[in-house]
C-alpha cells in the first residue's frame, strides 16, 4: 500500500496557482549541496571522502523508498494516478537524468581530486596490476584465508535459473573465454563486503601507505575461481530494492506481527535501482537486463565501485591533520556542577544545543532518576535510539529500583523497526510499560518526564527536544533540548502521555503546545495569519523558519500570502525545500539559505515577530504533509527571555553563514552564499557562541 505520508504529492485545494518544486528534485539539490562538501578544497581529505559517503548512503535510500514509491505509482491504474496530480514516469525520468550527471561529477571528484590528494599524502589506492610481488602473494594469502568461503562465483547460462541479487550487496560481472573452444562465457561473483573490511591494508615500504579495495583483491583472484576459463575483464554491479513495508495499520489487526513479517520482506522487494559500471559494453548490459528481468528505468551508470557509503571506514592512518579541528563537547556547568541535579532543575529553564553541548547532561537525567529515591515515574517517547543505549539501560534499572516507567515506541520508524522492536521486547522484559505505533500515524515527538515526590507534592521535570534520544547521533546532529518545570509546559506534556498511554484523546485541549493530530497545523497557519494582519495595517512583522524540510503545499501558499502581504520571511531549510522564493508577485519577500557542514542541521526552530513580543518556538515538526497530517509531533513554545535571546543569536549566527550557506533559488543552482567581511562558518561560530555563554562571557 502507498501511504499520503510516503509520497505526499496530493493536490491541495487552493494551491492549484501557486508554484512548487517537486519534493524529490528538491531533495536531490539537497544531495547535491553534499557533494559540493566532498569537492571543496577547504574542506580537509578525509571528511571529503565522508562526504562522498553520506552522498551514497543519502542516495541509497532515496532509490529503496522514494524511487521505488514512483515506480509503484506507475504499476497502478490511470484513474489512480490521476488522483496524485502528477505524472511519476516524468519524475522518474528526471529523477534519473540529475542523478546520472551528479554520478558523473561524483566519480571525477574522486578520480581526478581526491585520489591525487591522497597521493601526496602518501596514501595510495592500487590495483591489481600495480601490486608488486610481495603484494601480490598478500592478496592471493588474503584471499584464499578470509574470502573464499563468502565470493559465490556462479557461472549465468542463458535460460537457466539466474542467482538472486541481494539487496546493495555487491558483485562482479566477469567476461570469459573458455580455454577450450574459446567461447564467451559470464559469470557472478559476490564481494562479500558484508562480511569483510572493504579497504585492505597492504604491506608497503618506504612510508607509503597503500590499500586495494576489496573488490580488486576479488578480481585479481578470479582465475583461481575459474580455472578452466581466461578472464577478459570485469565489471562491477549492485541491485538496489525496495525497502518500503507496505503495511495497512489503518485496520484492524496485530501491528506489530505485520511489522515482523514485512521486515523479512524487505530484502526481497522488486529492484528500485540496477547499478553499473559505466565502462560495461553494450552486449553485456543487454544480457543483464534480459536475465535479470530489468527495465531500462531501472538502470543507473556508477564508476568502477559501488556501496561508496563505505568510506565512512577508510582508514585514517592516525592523521588527525586530514580530518577537521574537534570541537570538544562543552559540559552544560549549571547541571554538570550542581550538587543537587533536580533542585537545579526545578524553576529554571534550560536550553542544551547540541553537538556543542555534552550529550552527558541527558544521560544523567535517566540515571539520576533511575536511582533518586524520590522518584516515582519515568516516561518518555522513542523513535530511534542508540545500539548500546545507556537511556534505555536506565530506563530498566529505574523498574528494578521501583520505579514506574512508560515507553511509548514508535515501531515505524523507517530503518529502525527492528531495532525499535528489539529494545520494546528488551523493556517489557525488564517490567517496563510499553505502548507501540497507534494505526495510520507515527508518533515523532520528543519528550520525557520524570515525577518526583518532594516537601511540597509531586514535582514534574519535563524535556522536550527536537532530536531523538540517540547518544550517537547527538554528537553530529544539530539539536536543541528544554529542561523545563513550567506547569504551562509539563501539564499539557503530561496530557500528551495519557494520550499515548491511553489512545483517548484528552478532554481538555492544549492552549502552550502545538500538538500534531490535535491544533498544530492550525495554530502555525494562525500565527503567519497574524503576521499578514500585522502587515496590511502597517505594523511591524516578519517570520523566521529553521527547517530540516518544507514541502506542505498549504503551508507554503500561506507562506506566499504572507510574502504578498509583505511579511519579510527568512528560511533556514537544511534539505527538501518546495517553496519557489524570489517569484514577483508571490514570494519576492521570501529568502532561503540551506547549511550543509560537519554537522547536520536537525533542529526546528519557528520565530514570529508579533511587533516586537517575539514568540518563539521549538519543533520536532518540519513543514512536511506528513508532519502536518500523518504523525504526532511537538512544537513547544519558548518562554524564557534568556534563551529565546539565546536561539535568535543562533538563527542570526546562521543568517550570516558565508562559508558553508548555499542559497536555494528556483534554479536549483546551490549557489555558495558570500557576503563580504568576516567568514563566518556558523557551526564552529556557533561552538564558540556556546563557548563563552558557559565561560560567562558575553554571547
Amino acid at each position: 500500500m502507498i501511504t499520503a505520508e510516503d509520497i505526499d504529492v496530493r493536490p491541495s485545494e487552493g494551491t492549484e496557482n501557486y508554484p512548487f518544486l517537486h519534493r524529490d528534485i528538491s531533495w536531490l539539490s539537497f544531495n547535491y549541496r553534499v557533494l559540493q562538501e566532498a569537492k571543496d578544497p577547504t574542506v580537509p581529505l578525509l571528511e571529503r571522502l565522508k562526504f562522498l559517503a553520506i552522498y551514497s548512503s543519502n542516495l541509497d535510500e532515496f532509490f529503496r523508498v522514494r524511487v521505488a514509491n514512483h515506480r509503484n505509482l506507475m504499476r497502478v491504474g490511470k484513474k489512480t494516478r490521476q488522483v496524485f496530480d502528477y505524472n511519476p514516469k516524468a519524475i522518474l525520468k528526471q529523477i534519473l537524468q540529475i542523478v546520472n550527471e551528479q554520478q558523473q561529477e561524483f566519480s571525477e571528484i574522486f578520480e581526478k581530486q581526491i585520489v591525487p590528494e591522497l597521493g601526496r599524502h602518501r596514501i595510495f589506492l592500487k590495483r591489481r596490476l600495480q601490486l608488486g610481488e610481495k603484494q601480490r602473494q598478500f592478496v592471493e594469502n588474503y584471499f584464499d584465508e578470509y574470502m573464499l568461503p563468502f565470493v559465490q562465483p556462479v557461472l549465468l547460462l542463458k535460460g537457466k535459473i539466474r542467482p538472486f541479487l541481494n539487496n546493495a550487496s555487491l558483485y562482479l560481472m566477469v567476461h570469459m573465454e573458455d580455454k577450450d573452444d574459446h567461447s564467451t562465457q559470464y559469470a557472478i561473483v559476490k564481494v562479500p563486503s558484508d562480511h569483510l573490511p572493504r579497504f585492505i591494508q597492504l604491506p608497503s615500504l618506504n612510508g607509503r601507505r597503500e590499500i586495494i579495495m576489496l573488490d580488486d583483491v576479488v578480481r585479481h583472484c578470479l582465475g583461481e575461481m575459474f580455472p578452466g576459463y581466461d578472464i577478459q575483464d570485469t565489471y562491477s554491479i549492485k541491485l538496489t530494492r525496495d525497502a518500503e513495508l507496505y503495511i495497512d495499520d489503518e485496520y484492524s489487526g496485530d501491528l506489530l506481527a505485520k511489522i515482523r513479517t514485512s521486515l523479512t520482506k524487505r530484502h526481497v522487494g522488486p529492484p528500485s535501482r540496477f547499478v553499473y559500471d559505466r565502462e560495461m559494453p553494450l552486449e553485456l548490459l543487454d544480457f543483464l537486463v534480459e536475465s535479470f528481468e530489468l527495465k531500462k528505468t531501472d538502470l543507473l551508470v556508477e564508476g568502477r565501485y559501488h556501496n561508496n557509503f563505505d568510506f565512512f571506514k577508510f582508514p585514517d592512518f592516525g592523521l588527525a591533520e586530514l580530518k577537521n579541528k574537534p570541537l570538544v563537547p562543552l559540559p552544560y556547568k549549571p547541571l554538570t556542577t550542581a550538587i543537587d541535579f533536580f533542585g537545579a532543575l526545578n524553576g529554571k529553564d534550560h536550553l542544551l544545543a547540541f553537538p556543542y553541548h555534552a550529550y552527558q547532561t541527558v544521560i544523567n537525567f535517566f540515571e539520576k532518576a533511575a536511582h533518586d529515591p524520590l522518584v516515582t515515574t519515568i516516561k518518555i517517547t522513542q523513535y530511534r535510539v542508540a545500539k548500546h543505549s545507556r537511556i534505555m539501560n536506565a530506563l530498566m534499572e529505574a523498574v528494578e529500583n521501583g520505579k514506574q516507567v512508560f515507553v511509548f515506541i514508535e515501531v515505524k520508524a523507517r530503518f529502525d523497526e527492528e531495532a525499535n522492536l528489539n529494545w520494546g521486547e528488551r523493556l517489557e522484559a525488564a517490567g517496563v510499560k510499553v505502548a507501540y505505533s497507534l494505526p495510520g500515524v507515527k508518533v515523532h515527538s520528543k519528550l520525557a518526564q520524570v515525577t518526583r515526590q518532594e516537601a511540597g507534592g509531586p514535582q514534574v521535570y519535563t524535556y522536550l527536544s527536537t532530536g531523538n534520544f540517540h547518544e550517537e547521533t547527538a554528537k553530529i546532529y544539530s539539536d536543541f533540548s528544554i529542561f523545563t518545570t513550567d506547569p504551562r509546559l509539563t501539564d499539557e506534556v503530561s496530557r500528551l502521555f495519557h494520550f499515548l498511554e491511553t489512545g483517548n484523546k484528552p478532554e481538555q485541549g492544549f492552549e502552550h503546545l502545538l500538538v500534531g493530530q490535535f491544533q498544530m497545523r492550525e495554530k502555525i497557519e494562525w500565527l503567519i495569519d497574524r503576521e499578514i494582519g500585522n502587515a496590511k495595517v502597517g505594523k511591524p512583522c516578519g517570520i523566521a523558519l529553521k527547517l530540516n524540510s518544507i514541502q506542505d503545499e498549504k503551508m507554503i501558499v500561506k507562506l506566499y500570502q504572507a510574502s504578498q502581504a509583505g511579511v519579510p520571511i527568512r528560511l533556514i531549510i537544511r534539505g527538501i525545500c518546495s517553496v519557489v522564493p524570489n517569484m514577483q508577485g508571490v514570494s519576492e519577500n521570501i529568502q532561503i539559505i540551506s547549511i550543509v557542514d560537519r554537522y547536520l542541521e536537525h533542529a526546528r526552530v519557528f520565530i514570529f515577530h508579533n511587533m516586537g513580543n517575539e514568540e518563539i518556538y521549538l519543533a520536532s515538526a518540519d513543514l512536511m504533509t506528513r508532519n502536518l497530517s500523518w504523525r504526532v509531533e511537538t512544537v513547544f513554545p519558548v518562554y524564557d527571555e534568556a534563551i529565546k535571546k539565546q536561539i535568535r543569536d543562533v538563527i542570526s549566527i546562521q543568517w550570516s553563514d558565508n562559508c558553508k550557506a548555499r542559497i536555494i533559488d528556483r534554479d536549483n543552482t546551490n549557489t555558495y552564499r558570500h557576503i563580504a567581511g568576516k567568514l563566518v562558518q556558523s557551526q564552529v561560530e556557533t561552538y564558540h557562541y556556546f563557548k563563552r555563554l558557559g565561560e560567562g562571557k558575553a554571547g
